[in-house]
């Protein structure tokens, strides 16, 4: 498959070579191929006249092959196409390489041989982040949560407010009785002793004692 594919490309580009050799001869008999890189995997190349650096403006026949830097793994042949981020010489693959580092080479059979290679690493795309979830303590907009308390309503402020009044009403009565009491004992204490005095010297006046 691959004698196949290299065979198609040399007869491409000995049919170019006959059809346009006016433009080889103006420019050169070689181009010069620079390996610029790699833009998400896809090879990226600059394509140049060899004596007057100009862009290569016909079309261009050129492979690109890959191997990985342990050797374990070849990718191509490839096709160059235009790139039309990196005009008028910029060329790249339609293909991508996958992350890792790659020993990458390039050759040009029309307009002229060109030959070109570089070592490319092709990072690995992290993951977009997972969006978090809205965690279960968040409260719902409106609802109160429990770690908040609701405010007391009126009517449940007011049994409250007289339950805690009734203890100091009892207080106080219990002071007014205790003080009233106190002061019935004196009283009748006081009266008691009056009245005793009071038959005792009229006792003595009757036996003549007084």
């Amino acid at each position: 498959m691959r004698i196949r594919i290299a065979f198609s490309a040399v007869l491409t580009a000995l049919g170019l070579m006959l059809l346009t050799p006016v433009a080889a001869h103006a420019h050169g008999d070689t181009v010069k191929v620079v390996v610029t890189g790699q833009r998400a995997g896809h090879v990226t190349a600059d394509i140049t006249w060899e004596n007057d650096g100009d862009a290569v403006d016909e079309a261009v026949a050129a492979t690109v092959n890959a191997v990985s830097v342990d050797g374990a793994r070849t990718l191509g042949p490839w096709r160059l196409v235009r790139d039309p981020a990196a005009a008028p010489a910029g060329w790249t693959t339609a293909e991508a390489l996958p992350p890792g580092s790659w020993k990458v080479s390039v050759d040009v059979g029309f307009p002229s041989l060109g030959h070109g290679d570089l070592e490319v690493a092709v990072p690995v795309v992290d993951p977009a982040p997972a969006t978090g979830a809205p965690t279960a303590s968040a409260a719902a907009p409106g609802i109160p949560s429990a770690a908040q308390p609701s405010a007391a309503s009126p009517s449940a402020a007011a049994p409250a407010a007289s339950a805690a009044q009734v203890p100091a009403s009892d207080s106080d009565a219990e002071g007014d009785a205790v003080w009233w009491t106190t002061a019935g004992v004196a009283a009748t204490a006081l009266a008691g002793a009056a009245v005793g005095l009071f038959l005792r010297r009229r006792r003595r006046i009757r036996l003549g004692l007084g």
